[in-house]
């Protein structure tokens, strides 16, 4: 079994009551010549991105772009928000940080997990 990332995600379909799958998110870090991708993937059946970027990352900001509009057209469902992006900052590297997304076609929501 791989190691899981520092830094994962889950997206639920909050209007349909249902994990997200598809939905392409990536990862990226901000360094002083302004951010660069540190990993990507696509949500399973069960709306989870495990493996999103590397084991461990170091203090920072990040920044995790969901794409929104092509999960919802794949339904062929109209939605306003084509791509939702979540910047957050890693200050504990001991910790994980879980990065969740909820998502209706004319809304969003996160949290920090665990």
């Amino acid at each position: 079994m791989a190691e899981r990332s520092h830094i994962t995600t889950h997206v639920l379909d909050t209007g349909t009551g249902r994990p997200s799958s598809g939905v392409k998110a990536t990862l990226e870090a901000k360094k002083a010549s302004g951010w660069q991708e540190i990993g990507t993937g696509v949500t399973d059946s069960d709306g989870r991105i495990a493996n999103l970027g590397p084991v461990q990352v170091e203090a920072g900001e990040y920044r995790v772009s969901f794409e929104t509009g092509a999960y919802f057209g794949q339904k062929g469902t109209e939605t306003f928000f084509p791509a939702v992006t979540i910047n957050f900052t890693v200050s504990n590297t001991a910790d994980h940080y879980h990065v969740p997304l909820l998502i209706s076609p004319f809304a969003f929501s996160t949290y920090r997990g665990s």
